[in-house]
């Protein structure tokens, strides 16, 4: 099966949420909100890329996603139904502006215009800062191509303009989702 535009994709473990915690050998459910965003699955495996398709992704890539992909949502009716991208079962049709990098054999890249920083721990200062992070500042851990032509590598510190950060978890680390012309200087 093959789409003519869309890549066809399947949530990662199977669920369209990410809302248990393993206690021993207890699953315990952390949220049981639909709308909660912060708790959907933005990981999908690549089943099989568009018709006459030549970029870089490939099936069995696994490719980081938009929190609304795989949610459910209540319509005006109360009718809890599935997004746009809903094929069937657990088979899903993405546009190429629904996801955001891709990852294969444990090594991440940058899709399009995206790329993903790690925030890095508040440096000592004479300036009280109430938060745990440094401000506007990061390691850069997927680097998209037009910022490797700028000469941006991963592992670079970087700084980024105010409220660019759009949390997500990639291999159990906090990372923020950017444009890359939010990104202002290596540092």
């Amino acid at each position: 099966m093959k789409s003519p535009y869309q890549i066809i994709v399947r949530p990662i473990g199977g669920t369209r949420y990410n809302n248990t915690k393993k206690y021993g050998d207890v699953d315990f459910i952390t949220n049981s909100s639909v709308e909660a965003f912060q708790f959907s699955n933005r990981q999908a495996e690549v089943i099989e890329t568009p018709i006459k398709y030549d970029g870089p992704i490939k099936p069995g890539d696994t490719l980081l996603v938009h929190h609304n992909v795989f949610k459910f949502y209540y319509d005006s009716y109360g009718q809890r139904k599935s997004g746009k991208s809903f094929f069937k079962e657990d088979i899903f049709l993405l546009d190429p502006d629904q996801f955001f990098a891709y990852g294969r054999n444990g090594e991440w890249f940058g899709y399009d215009r995206y790329c993903f920083v790690k925030p890095v721990p508040k440096e000592e200062s004479y300036v009280y800062k109430p938060f745990s992070n440094e401000p506007l500042m990061g390691e850069m851990v997927i680097v998209n191509e037009s910022l490797k032509k700028e000469g941006v590598k991963k592992g670079d510190k970087v700084c980024y303009r105010p409220k660019q950060e759009y949390e997500f978890r990639v291999d159990g680390e906090l990372l923020y989702r950017m444009y890359d012309h939010s990104i202002s200087m290596i540092l």
